[in-house]
């Protein structure tokens, strides 16, 4: 590890003393983890900190993590909590980066505070993340949709969520609008079929 990444996990240890839960450095990134209920607390210390200054929030993403296997255990499936909201942010002044993991607490309605009044630019990434994993983000101003239609049905990044859909929108020139059904494609097999033959004669 450089001198640089050590004084910068040092300096988050000692910052955020007993709100982080833990701190990985893996290919020159560092990444913390934090509680759910220390979410808002961590990232107002990251930027306001005069050591962090982590003044730019540059992505925030949501992240599936069910049929997630272990890395270099493929046959050991994921155990934890299924969604979680990871953020990249920037310290301009200190030329430092830093990547920020927490985990909604409930599966079934995965809830977080918004970071709209840390980082204003949180808003469309928070909105992109509702939209295409269905997580909730508490006094966001304006939660909607932002890339899918607004009769959308489902989140399309959740690992459940059909590959062909739920349902399919085409222009009816009988009704002479636009209309929504159930997906009409038919599975099919998507291997190759010269793949499928020489599996067969293994």
């Amino acid at each position: 590890m450089s001198t640089k990444l050590d004084q910068l996990s040092a300096q988050l240890k000692l910052a955020l003393s007993g709100l982080v839960t833990q701190l990985t450095v893996a290919l020159n990134e560092v990444t913390i983890e934090c509680n759910a209920d220390d979410y808002l607390a961590v990232c107002n210390k990251l930027r306001d900190h005069g050591e962090l200054k982590f003044e730019q929030l540059i992505d925030l993403c949501g992240v599936d993590y069910s049929q997630y296997a272990i890395e270099d255990y493929a046959d050991v499936q994921w155990a934890g909590k299924r969604y979680a909201v990871v953020l990249h942010l920037l310290s301009i002044s200190l030329n430092q980066r830093v990547r920020l993991r927490v985990f909604a607490q409930d599966d079934d309605f995965p809830v977080l505070p918004t970071l709209v009044d840390v980082w204003p630019v949180a808003n469309w990434f928070e909105r992109e993340a509702f939209d295409l994993y269905g997580l909730m983000f508490e006094n966001h101003p304006d939660l909607r949709r932002l890339l899918t239609d607004y009769g959308f049905v489902g989140h399309p990044f959740r690992k459940d969520f059909p590959m062909i859909g739920n349902v399919e929108m085409r222009y009816d020139p009988e009704q002479q609008r636009v209309i929504y059904q159930p997906v009409s494609i038919e599975m099919r097999n998507n291997v190759p079929r010269i793949i499928r033959d020489e599996g067969m004669h293994k």
